[in-house]
């Protein structure tokens, strides 16, 4: 049977206490939903439609690092195929003394992105619309952290740790399944460490954390 779809004063209320969230916060999260769904009937940019999905495995989810990672101590941030902005932009408004940079080749989700940022008023962010070896490759610069929702594998993410790669210092965040195993010569390289934490009704859910010896 489906589960009914809890009210929406009660899913944001809920989201809103769970996370601590002030009500300029909390009315940019739900700016951003109410976009999502616009943009994803005529996109496609996630397969979830339903508010209670939305907030608990895109927004919750991304939000997940902070039990982390001292998000406080990070200044700039690189989402890694970012697509519909997760997980970064939910990290956004709740630490926005972040400097984010949104890496998407796509241009339909690039311009869901420039739309989110005006829309929700978001500053100190920048888009670039490259592939990951293409960013690898051309560009430069300082980044205290890599995030990844699963965009591609730790093989390819672990480009970043090569000799002549500008950013190979910084580390990456990577959301996995409770089952995944990374690896084998990613793990005994860069693997730093797994961090578990629950997800929807107790289920579990992985972050794996890569960095250069």
């Amino acid at each position: 049977m489906a589960m009914r779809e809890k009210p929406a004063e009660k899913v944001w209320a809920d989201f809103k206490e769970s996370n601590g969230l002030t009500e300029e916060q909390l009315e940019k999260f739900q700016k951003y939903a109410k976009l999502l769904v616009r943009w994803n009937a005529k996109c496609n940019l996630t397969a979830i439609n339903g508010l209670s999905g939305i907030v608990n495995q895109h927004f919750t989810d991304s939000l997940a690092l902070r039990d982390a990672v001292d998000l406080t101590k990070v200044k700039t941030i690189a989402d890694v195929g970012t697509g519909a902005g997760f997980p970064v932009i939910p990290l956004k408004i709740l630490f926005p003394h972040l400097n984010v940079i949104l890496i998407e080749v796509k241009q339909k989700k690039q311009e869901f992105l420039r739309t989110i940022i005006h829309d929700l008023v978001l500053d100190a962010i920048q888009l670039c619309p490259l592939d990951w070896r293409t960013f690898l490759r051309s560009t430069e610069g300082k980044v205290d952290l890599f995030v990844s929702k699963a965009a591609m594998g730790e093989v390819e993410l672990s480009r970043l740790f090569r000799a002549n790669c500008s950013y190979r210092d910084a580390e990456i965040a990577y959301w996995v399944t409770e089952g995944w195993e990374c690896d084998s010569k990613v793990k005994e390289k860069y693997l730093l460490r797994t961090f578990d934490y629950k997800f929807r009704r107790n289920q579990q859910r992985r972050l794996a954390f890569f960095k250069a010896s």
